[in-house]
């Protein structure tokens, strides 16, 4: 369990000013908490997007899954990510990445800078796993600041409607998508 500390602000998020946010692994028991926070945070359409397509019936990656909780043991933010392919390569054979998402932080904390502890935890643990690249639909304003582009999702489609300005991606090892293209499927475990 991991301590954050910087880019906290504990007024935004309804906590007392030496009240502490941890960001650490989603525990199994969580999953109903953590659904009831999804159901406030995210737009009410959220599981029919194309990106939750891919994630639904899988498990998350291994080690890939977070929590941010008060002191109190309130989760006040989520992130996971998903093993997918990125397309195949020149020589035909599927490219292994992860799908990030969703994140989300209880709209009572928005602001306080959760989001981008989580964000930070998720890419940081990915790179030491050894992953390649992580890949997103979201804001693309709010994702460049983490070095999410649309330069390397050009060649690479989903599987359902998605708009291209938001489709990212950030490498972890320089140069992992040259030549990725096609469609992003779903390769993780399965529930």
């Amino acid at each position: 369990m991991t301590t954050l500390f910087h880019q906290i602000d504990t007024a935004k998020a309804g906590l007392a000013a030496e009240d502490l946010i941890t960001i650490r692994a989603e525990a199994a028991y969580e999953i109903d908490e953590r659904n009831a926070l999804l159901a406030r945070a995210m737009a009410p359409d959220w599981r029919t997007k194309t990106s939750e397509k891919l994630r639904h019936g899988r498990l998350p990656a291994a080690g890939l899954a977070f929590v941010a909780k008060n002191r109190a043991g309130h989760i006040l933010g989520t992130v996971r990510l998903w093993d997918i392919y990125a397309g195949i390569d020149r020589e035909g054979r599927a490219v292994p990445a992860l799908l990030l998402g969703p994140l989300a932080v209880d709209p009572s904390a928005k602001a306080a800078g959760i989001g981008t502890g989580l964000m930070l935890r998720a890419i940081e643990k990915a790179r030491r796993y050894g992953h390649g690249a992580i890949l997103l639909v979201g804001d693309a304003p709010y994702y460049e600041r983490f070095g999410f582009t649309g330069e390397k999702t050009a060649t690479l489609m989903l599987p359902g409607p998605f708009e291209r300005d938001r489709f990212l991606a950030l490498e972890l090892k320089p140069g992992h998508l040259d030549g990725a293209a096609g469609f992003v499927s779903a390769s993780g475990s399965k529930a």
